[in-house]
């Protein structure tokens, strides 16, 4: 062959394999996930309040380092900006909570690409008055009847519907026009009460027997706002309804998601424990395929 066509062969072969390797090097690129921007807002459910670690960045809020967003992160390798806060309200997605703690929405943005949160059962402080108002009168009647639905009736459901409700909506279309690429997702608060009343559980929840449903059909009545909210605001709703039943604050320890209101191993009762926040965030990303 002469030398100028052999040169003529040689230099389109080395640019053939010099294509190849580009198109490989690109398709490799391409191949590779990106690693998500993900920003975690919310209550001290979001928070993990009362599981250690906790995050010396910021002690008003009692986050913990091991909360479900941290999960969450660690397992998928993405970005955290965890703002979490312990007794945030919807309200305090875009107002200071406390004096040097930002509104949450600040930590967003347009390159945000994923959101969670907990948030709504502090709006009308509904968590802490139910259960303080149900526990009371669980004490005083000597665990008998119902004397506090008697007394509250609908009171709680009505503040939801009235309240909470309109501003979960109004939060989760806040979270998307700070985020407008981000898939949010809204979580349900793992039940805290079994279906039916439990005598054995008396001492570590003091709840009459015929509270106990009602108490947990508050929280169902809670968790079905956040998923309508969500569902209207085109964010996905995280259902933890089946998955944390027989998982509540009257099981025993290595079982129950929850701790109880009385001799329970958290620093902040009535609140996930280290088990419950690597379950809610093992759900999560079941939910959202990031599993």
């Amino acid at each position: 062959m002469p030398k100028h066509a052999l040169r003529r062969v040689m230099t389109a072969t080395v640019t053939a394999i010099g294509a190849l390797a580009l198109g490989l090097t690109d398709a490799t690129a391409h191949a590779t996930p990106a690693t998500l921007d993900y920003v975690a807002l919310g209550d001290s459910y979001s928070a993990g309040s009362g599981v250690l670690p906790v995050d010396p960045t910021n002690l008003l809020c009692l986050r913990s380092t091991a909360n479900y967003p941290h999960v969450i992160a660690d397992a998928t390798g993405a970005r955290l900006k965890d703002v979490t806060c312990g007794a945030a309200q919807t309200a305090d997605f875009s107002q200071a909570q406390y004096p040097g703690v930002a509104p949450q929405l600040d930590a967003l943005g347009t390159g945000t690409d994923l959101v969670t949160l907990t948030i709504g059962g502090n709006d009308n402080n509904t968590f802490i008055n139910a259960i303080t108002a149900c526990g009371t009168a669980g004490v005083l009647s000597g665990g008998k009847g119902s004397p506090c639905k008697d007394k509250h009736g609908t009171s709680f459901d009505d503040a939801i519907e009235a309240n909470t409700y309109p501003a979960l909506k109004a939060a989760l279309r806040d979270v998307r026009a700070r985020a407008p690429q981000a898939r949010v997702a809204a979580l349900g608060y793992p039940w805290i009460t079994p279906a039916a009343a439990d005598p054995s559980c008396f001492l570590k929840l003091p709840l009459a027997a015929g509270d106990v449903p009602y108490l947990r059909a508050i929280q169902a009545h809670l968790n079905d706002a956040v998923r309508r909210a969500a569902e209207e605001t085109g964010a996905t709703y995280v259902d933890f309804s089946e998955v944390s039943d027989g998982h509540d604050a009257c099981e025993a320890p290595g079982t129950r998601w929850i701790e109880p209101l009385l001799f329970g191993h958290s620093l902040v009762p009535v609140h996930p424990n280290a088990l419950g926040e690597r379950r809610m965030a093992e759900h999560t990303m079941n939910v959202l395929g990031l599993d």
